[in-house]
């Protein structure tokens, strides 16, 4: 059938107008992603401060400061001798503490809480204090009031008196072996636990009793309490997945206290998720993607990213498994920071040292 000169006309217009929409459409929607970015950037910009390891100029490991939108970052250790991971605030923001290793060991994403000396020092870097030898204070985490840390050692869990270095408390593992968190409210540890043989289950324990329940069974680690103690976010690799071979890809999660709710926080097939922490107000997660699983520690990290509690569950690139899964998945929004390692959140305002 021949086509007329309009109806040839009419097919060519709609030939662009097609392209139009294939081409600005996508466009638009990129746009729309962008703006959302930027203005979660500018959201968090001025909440507090984050800390962070990160590889310096001469290649080891040191502690960093940025605002949470990824501004004003500084190297607060900047140390040639020494690599200096893994930080941990204060519950108030008025203290540091890392491990310091020898320049040149490898951190072990497992095991890094043996390695090295447990050091602190004020926010900013200044006054660092080194506390016992090498493996002293393993998994050191900081008490509410920052006088006491407790400490995951072969003997049990050990409270003790950071002025007098006294042993005040000490209760039975009861299967946590790496990993140990303290909730803000002081009444629960969790950790990564062998839990009625099997490995990498997150249990919480009853610090005054020493009764522990299972959170999240079958490969799951880094665990971390929400500001409200009754939460906890951490790494997991659910079973079933096809990627990598059938190895899946960890993702990041909620559980609550009873072990009852598990709620997907941010997966994307491809990369590993972890260093999960939850803002001190509850409202912003920030952790890290990373193709290597384990976070990236024996190489460079991962890249730190912060989304919206609220924006959760999310998904990132295309991962069409994840979401035939989860299928009320957000995309984003989405903002990196930097190439970093375990980061740590605080509100409290922090003045560069002189």
């Amino acid at each position: 059938m021949k086509r007329t000169k309009m109806q040839s006309r009419i097919l060519l217009a709609l030939a662009h107008t097609a392209i139009f929409f294939f081409l600005i459409v996508p466009a638009s929607a990129q746009s729309d992603q962008a703006d959302e970015s930027l203005k979660l950037r500018e959201e968090v910009q001025n909440r507090g401060w984050l800390a962070y390891s990160s590889r310096s100029e001469n290649g080891t490991w040191d502690i960093f400061l940025s605002r949470p939108d990824g501004s004003q970052r500084q190297n607060i250790t900047n140390s040639a001798d020494y690599e200096e991971a893994a930080p941990r605030f204060s519950p108030a923001g008025d203290k540091l503490m890392y491990r310091r290793l020898p320049k040149g060991t490898t951190i072990n994403h497992d095991q890094w809480g043996f390695q090295g000396e447990l050091a602190t020092c004020n926010p900013d870097g200044s006054d660092p204090q080194i506390l016992g030898g090498e493996g002293d204070y393993p998994w050191a985490v900081w008490s509410a009031d920052a006088k006491k840390i407790a400490c995951l050692t072969k003997k049990g869990i050990q409270i003790i008196d950071l002025q007098s270095r006294e042993i005040e408390k000490q209760i039975p593992r009861n299967g946590i072996y790496q990993q140990l968190a303290w909730s803000p409210d002081e009444k629960w540890f969790c950790g990564t636990a062998n839990y009625k043989n099997e490995y990498w289950t997150v249990v919480r324990m009853n610090i005054e009793t020493s009764e522990i329940n299972a959170l999240r069974s079958y490969q799951n680690c880094t665990p971390d309490w929400y500001p409200d103690s009754n939460h906890v976010i951490l790494s997991s690799r659910p079973a079933g997945q096809a990627g990598a071979k059938g190895y899946g890809y960890t993702q990041l999660w909620e559980v609550d206290g009873e072990g009852k709710q598990h709620k997907l926080l941010y997966g994307e097939d491809g990369l590993h998720i972890y260093g999960g922490a939850v803002s001190p107000d509850g409202a912003y997660v920030i952790f890290t993607r990373c193709p290597e699983d384990g976070g990236g520690a024996e190489k460079s990290g991962g890249t730190l990213c912060i989304i919206r509690m609220k924006d959760t569950p999310m998904v990132g690139g295309e991962s069409p498994d994840l979401r035939q899964l989860h299928p009320d998945a957000k995309s984003g929004p989405m903002i990196e920071i930097d190439k970093g390692w375990e980061p740590h959140w605080t509100s409290a305002e922090i003045k560069a040292a002189p």
